[in-house]
């Protein structure tokens, strides 16, 4: 595989690059030394969300790291009672006096926990959002392959980013499928198992002397995920991403792919099979 750094990108559909490591920020109430320890050690790519409620602390910290905003991707999500047309227009304007910015990188629906009427009247307001340009990239969360089909099936623009729960326990193969299929990038929330490794995760690690986080977020990476570690601790923050100096080789990429467990695997709420 190509050698990766963290100034690796990918190509989004849209046209922008997306860096292919992202902070989580995810149930950080304080995120703003984390975010400022991101930025210094070269990260240049943040997942927040308005159901976080921590917009506010990342756009401080994008002002206080001097980074230049237009190198820094910044990604938000309409909430799941914000879905609809007019309710998902006003959250964007929030968001971006939230975080203080005139514009947010790549804007996702948080999930498909709504109908499929407010789901395609959410996914309509994102893209009238892109074309006034408050929002560069647009894109969804735990969609499965029938949430993205109801936005195929509208004649609407496809979504250049599908973020869901991605670890060895839960592979949503059928997500993934379809994504590479339709052009998709796949960005992986909760990359890390929340701690929850198994003997073979451990062993393999410490054969690389890695931690499990670094390897973990390694093997996402050569799966061609975009993973999303979340740490509010600056100093696990930069290990997480001293992941470029090894490479998991193809036997050991086989047996943790080995380990999937389907939705049995899934350690979050995982809501992809919303009616």
């Amino acid at each position: 595989m190509p050698k990766l750094s963290l100034t690796s990108t990918v190509k989004l559909s849209s046209g922008y690059e997306l860096p292919v490591i992202g902070l989580g920020v995810y149930q950080n109430d304080d995120c703003k030394p984390a975010c400022l320890a991101a930025l210094k050690h070269g990260y240049r790519h943040i997942d927040s969300a308005r159901m976080y409620r921590n917009e506010e602390q990342v756009g401080q910290a994008v002002r206080e790291s001097g980074v230049p905003r237009g190198d820094v991707f910044i990604t938000s999500k309409i909430a799941n009672q914000e879905h609809g047309h007019g309710s998902a227009l006003a959250a964007i304007d929030e968001s971006l006096k939230n975080f203080r910015f005139d514009y947010i990188d790549l804007m996702l629906i948080h999930a498909p926990l709504s109908d499929k009427e407010r789901r395609i009247q959410t996914w309509k307001a994102l893209i009238e959002a892109k074309k006034q340009g408050k929002v560069r990239t647009i894109g969804v969360s735990n969609y499965s392959p029938k949430h993205l089909e109801e936005i195929r099936e509208a004649g609407l623009e496809t979504p250049a980013v599908n973020q869901v729960e991605l670890q060895p326990f839960c592979q949503q193969k059928e997500i993934v499928d379809y994504c590479k299929e339709h052009g998709i990038v796949v960005e992986a929330y909760a990359p890390l198992m929340r701690g929850q490794w198994n003997d073979k995760i451990v062993e393999l690690a410490k054969k690389y002397n890695k931690e499990p986080a670094q390897f973990l977020v390694r093997w996402s990476l050569q799966r061609g995920f975009v993973p999303l570690p979340k740490s509010a601790n600056p100093e696990r923050v930069i290990s997480n991403a001293n992941v470029f100096d090894f490479e998991i080789s193809d036997e050991d990429m086989a047996a943790v792919n080995a380990l999937d467990r389907g939705k049995d695997g899934a350690i979050t709420w995982n809501p992809v099979d919303a009616p």
